[in-house]
This record gives C-alpha cells, structure tokens and sequence, in this order.
C-alpha cells in the first residue's frame, strides 16, 4: 500500500508458462492418445492397471519412463490390438514382441492352409480375405468377378472394400440397396476403429463412410427395416442379394494373422443361389 496515496499497487506477476507436452510419436504421447481415444481418465486407466494415478500422470509427462513389463500392463488396461502394443512398446525404446509376418511367409502356413480350405469348401459362393483397414488381399473367382462392377469408371486397380462402396459413380449402379450397405458399414468401422484405439487410416474410413451417409442417407420413410439386411447387387440375372459373415483367428499372437478378415456371403435366395452358381460354372468353363 502506497503510504502517501492510500491505494493499494498490484505487481503483475507473469503467468507461469504450462509444461510442455511431450511429442505426439513418444511413448507418453502414444499412451496419452491411446487412454484419450479410449475414453478413460487418468484414474480409470490406472485403476485398470493397478498402478498410482501419479504414477500414470508422470509416465503421460514424460517424467518417468516404463519398464517393459509396465508397457504391456497399460496396453493390456487399454485392450490394445497387437499392432498397437508393438507401436507402444517401440515408442518405450524396446523390442516389439508380437511377430507381423508377411502372409506368403513358411511360419504363417498353416494358417494359409485353414484360409485356403474355407475358401474351397465356400465355392461356388463369394468370398474374401482382407486386412484390418479393408484392402482386398485374395478374393475367389465369383467374388472377383462381382467387385468388377465396382470397380468400373477408373477404380480397376482399387483393392479397398470400403472406397469402392463409397465410390458413387460405380457403386451407385451397382449396389441396389446402398444406403443401408453404408449405414451398416459405417457401424462396423465405427465399432472397429474403438477397438483398434486411435487408428487413423480407420478413421480415414470412418471419415468416408460418414461423408458418403450424408449423400446417400436412409429413407424414414420406408416400412420398418427387417433385421435381416441382405448385400443386393443388380446383374444381367437380376438382382442378387447376399447375406454375410465375418470370420477372425483369435488363436495366434501375429499381427497379420489377428488383423485378417475372412468374409463368406451366402445366397439369400433361390434366385441367387441359381445365379451364382451358373456365374461360377461358367468362370471355370
């Protein structure tokens, strides 16, 4: 207080800068995103992993580095995929533990072998054996000679599921009911890129999907939808309408083998049934 004035002078003090955080691609970068994209606190993770939320919050900062054995406690807390455990793991400064061996590899045939056997004893109906981000990797004849369509009008060499489906000039002419098939996609990726916690290239798909539900949106309009939403596609023979499952492998610790999608679409009426099966006599013929 000024003893001549009588009024009190404020000495402004500088805000004290914020700590920085740490680069996105380091481990404590990593491991803030993947909690975010997870949606937990910094107590429920810790919770989750037996460990101090102080602890936690000095591993986020950069304060403290982990042990290898504290690296997979918070990716099994964080119910990260295999390939994220790896990133997570690198990012520590340690070996990733979980092979990501190429397809063609000897160690991974076996798997080949159980891929190639469904594939067979599926046919003459479609099937498809894809990644975790929808990149077509091997398709049977039938189904190869179905995405032909989609893949008209400049997309010959395109091998994702999801841009052929939200590929309007192509799609459009041949997936009769494509509102539905994006809106039933969508919830997949959705479901998909959770799981996978901060996948970008799901996210990319996401992004797709979404802009492509906007164009084409659901009628509410219609009759109430049937549980049952069957893949229809027009041909020469008329419309074909598909039902579908989604096999995954859950007994191996690869990554590609944890990563591989295995589709099987099944005729959802005679007149398909019919249909595929002269389609596929004649591509053998």
């Amino acid at each position: 207080m000024d003893a001549v004035s009588g009024q009190w002078h404020h000495r402004l003090m500088p805000d004290r800068a914020p700590t920085p955080l740490p680069d996105a691609a380091s481990f404590a970068g990593q491991l803030r995103r993947f909690r975010a994209a997870r949606r937990l606190s910094q107590l429920d993770l810790a919770l989750a992993c037996d460990i101090s939320a102080r602890h936690l919050s000095f591993l986020e900062t950069g304060r403290a580095n982990p042990s290898r054995e504290m690296v997979l406690q918070l990716a099994e807390g964080l119910l990260l995929p295999l390939s994220a455990q790896n990133a997570l793991l690198q990012a520590a400064g340690y070996a990733a533990i979980y092979p990501a061996s190429p397809l063609t590899s000897e160690a991974l045939g076996p798997f080949r072998q159980i891929l190639s056997e469904m594939m067979a004893r599926h046919a003459p109906w479609p099937s498809l054996l894809c990644d975790r981000h929808w990149n077509v990797l091997e398709a049977s004849p039938v189904a190869t000679a179905l995405l032909a369509g989609l893949r008209a009008g400049g997309s010959a060499d395109e091998t994702n599921l999801i841009h052929l489906l939200t590929s309007d000039a192509a799609a459009s002419g041949v997936i009769v009911n494509l509102a539905e098939m994006i809106a039933e996609m969508q919830s997949r990726i959705q479901l998909e890129a959770l799981e996978a916690a901060d996948d970008p290239v799901l996210a990319g798909l996401a992004a797709r999907l979404q802009a492509a539900a906007l164009r084409h949106p659901l009628s509410h309009s219609l009759p109430r939808r049937s549980p049952i939403v069957p893949l229809t596609l027009a041909s020469p023979s008329g419309a074909l309408r598909f039902l579908s499952t989604i096999a995954h492998f859950g007994t191996s610790e690869d990554v590609t083998i944890r990563d591989l999608r295995l589709e099987l679409l099944f005729p959802a009426d005679d007149a398909t049934r019919i249909a595929v099966t002269a389609l596929a006599a004649s591509l053998s013929g």
